[in-house]
């Protein structure tokens, strides 16, 4: 029996009707087509999933979409405004903070979130955040100069408009 559902993604209403099984990912890629939520572990270990709802980075592979009834959820595709990149999105690109690409929508939903409580983050505190996150190609390090970097080329006053960006 499907249960009926209403879920704002990237800003968008959607109300659809749902087997109470089914996952977030599942509903986020094959139902509104989304293609930035990837498949990784299916165990909420790797974070490829990552996605916020109501504000807050969770695993989509391991809720479901049920639970999403009311939320707003957002994926990495919400983070640029037409062909204008997020400035994290132009930081990872300027850092090479990407390789294959498969974990790069999770870390950048994790480095939104971060940026967003903490503008001006230590290293330390970028490489703690990421550390739930998995990539197998860039050992990490271009990853954190990107979000340095970001925060760096946006400041105190500028961070906030990267929390705005996303808003």
């Amino acid at each position: 029996m499907n249960v009926p559902i209403e879920i704002t993604v990237n800003g968008a209403l959607h109300r659809e009707e749902v087997e109470p099984r089914m996952l977030l990912v599942d509903f986020l890629r094959e139902r509104l087509n989304l293609a930035s939520v990837h498949i990784g572990c299916e165990h909420g270990v790797c974070g490829t999933c990552t996605v916020q709802m109501d504000g807050k980075c969770i695993r989509s592979c391991i809720t479901f979409a049920l639970q999403a009834d009311g939320a707003e959820v957002t994926t990495a595709e919400a983070l640029a405004e037409g062909a204008q990149l997020h400035p994290l999105q132009d930081a990872f690109w300027e850092k090479q903070a990407l390789q294959c690409g498969y974990c790069t929508p999770g870390m950048l939903m994790v480095c939104e979130e971060l940026l967003r409580d903490n503008p001006r983050p230590t290293a330390e505190e970028v490489r703690e955040r990421i550390s739930s996150n998995l990539c197998r190609c860039t050992g990490y390090q271009f990853i954190i100069e990107a979000v340095m970097h970001a925060a760096e080329q946006h400041g105190e006053g500028p961070a906030a408009q990267i929390a705005e960006v996303t808003r």
